[in-house]
C-alpha cells in the first residue's frame, strides 16, 4: 500500500489567534460607530418609553383586563356557554325524573297483569275488546270529521 499525500495543497492551515484578535481590533471602531449612530437614532423612542412607562403598564394592565373579561364571558367555556349547558344540565334532569316516573308506572302496571286477575280483566276488556258470555258491548261511532276549507294556493 502506498500512503504517500500527493496532494498537499488542498490542505487548509488554521489562522493563528494572534491574526484573529488583530482582525477584531482592526474592526473594533467601527462597530462602536456603528452601534453609537443606532442608539443616537433609538434614542428619543427610548426616553419617549421612559418618561411614558406608566402610562404604558396602565395602558396594558387595562387591555389585559379587558381581554381576560372578554375571554370569560364570551370565550368557549365562558359564562354564556356555561349558563346555556346548565340550563341543558336541567332540563336533562327534569325529563330524566319524568322517564324515570313513566317507567315506575310501567313496571306496576306489568306487576299488576302479572299477579292481580282484575288487572288482567280490565286490560283485556278495555284493549282487546272482550266480554263475557251474556254481555252486550255498546261503541260510540267515531266523530265526524268536518272537510278542510280550500287552501289559498287552490283558489289561484
Amino acid at each position: 500500500m502506498d500512503f504517500r499525500v500527493n496532494k498537499l495543497s488542498r490542505i487548509r492551515s488554521l489562522a493563528r489567534p494572534e491574526e484573529g484578535i488583530r482582525a477584531v481590533t482592526q474592526h473594533a471602531p467601527h462597530a462602536e460607530a456603528l452601534a453609537a449612530r443606532i442608539i443616537e437614532r433609538t434614542r428619543p423612542y427610548w426616553t419617549w418609553i421612559y418618561f411614558s412607562r406608566r402610562r404604558l403598564a396602565t395602558t396594558s394592565v387595562v387591555v389585559l383586563t379587558l381581554w381576560l373579561f372578554v375571554h370569560v364571558t364570551f370565550g368557549a367555556n365562558g359564562m354564556v356557554v356555561y349558563r346555556q349547558k346548565r340550563a341543558e344540565l336541567l332540563q336533562l334532569r327534569k325529563d330524566n325524573d319524568q322517564l324515570q316516573h313513566e317507567n315506575e308506572t310501567y313496571g306496576q302496571n306489568i306487576n299488576a297483569l302479572k299477579n292481580d286477575k282484575s288487572a288482567i280483566e280490565k286490560e283485556a276488556r278495555e284493549k282487546l275488546h272482550y266480554v263475557r258470555p251474556g254481555e252486550v258491548v255498546y261503541v260510540a261511532p267515531p266523530p265526524a270529521v268536518s272537510p278542510k276549507p280550500a287552501e289559498a294556493s287552490a283558489r289561484k
